[in-house]
């Protein structure tokens, strides 16, 4: 049996670029693991092939069996958390025990104001169909008639 958990100070998961991000990682297994670490790492969601990135990393050095670390990372200037239509980039603090697949993993918001930003689909911003539907005659083009010009030449 395996206990794997990752604990983030206040159960704080929004943060902005630059902001501390700490907590601690326990876990208890029934033998002690080679090697532990935390990652610091963003990965993409979606269609389409994904990708992902190690930041950061703290190496535990001679973990126990049943042991907690406490951890401090300081956040990246990016990139962002967003969450789109076909795509979405996501934080996350990953604890990883080897040998075996032990991990655990707490996702977090990077982003300005610790909120994550949320692309609009396309029908709800501007598309080709309502650009064609604005009026003829806006304030550019009778700007480059001019005052005295006719609509009838």
């Amino acid at each position: 049996m395996s206990t794997l958990r990752i604990g983030l100070r206040e159960n704080r998961t929004a943060y902005a670029p630059g902001d501390t991000l700490s907590g601690a990682a326990l876990w208890e297994l029934d033998r002690a693991p080679k090697t532990a670490e935390l990652h610091l790492c963003w990965s993409t969601r979606g269609k389409g092939s994904e990708d992902a990135e190690v930041v950061a990393t703290i190496p535990f050095d001679a973990p126990q069996a049943g042991d907690t670390r406490e951890f401090t990372f300081t956040l990246p200037p990016g990139p962002y958390s967003f969450s789109g239509k076909l795509i979405s980039l996501i934080w996350s603090v990953e604890l990883v025990l080897k040998p075996g697949k032990h991990t655990a993993r707490e996702e977090i918001v990077i982003a300005p104001g610790g909120t994550e930003i949320v692309l609009p689909r396309r029908s709800e911003g501007l598309n080709r169909k309502t650009a064609m539907k604005s009026p003829r005659n806006t304030r550019r083009d009778t700007e480059k008639e001019g005052p005295n010009s006719s609509p009838n030449r």
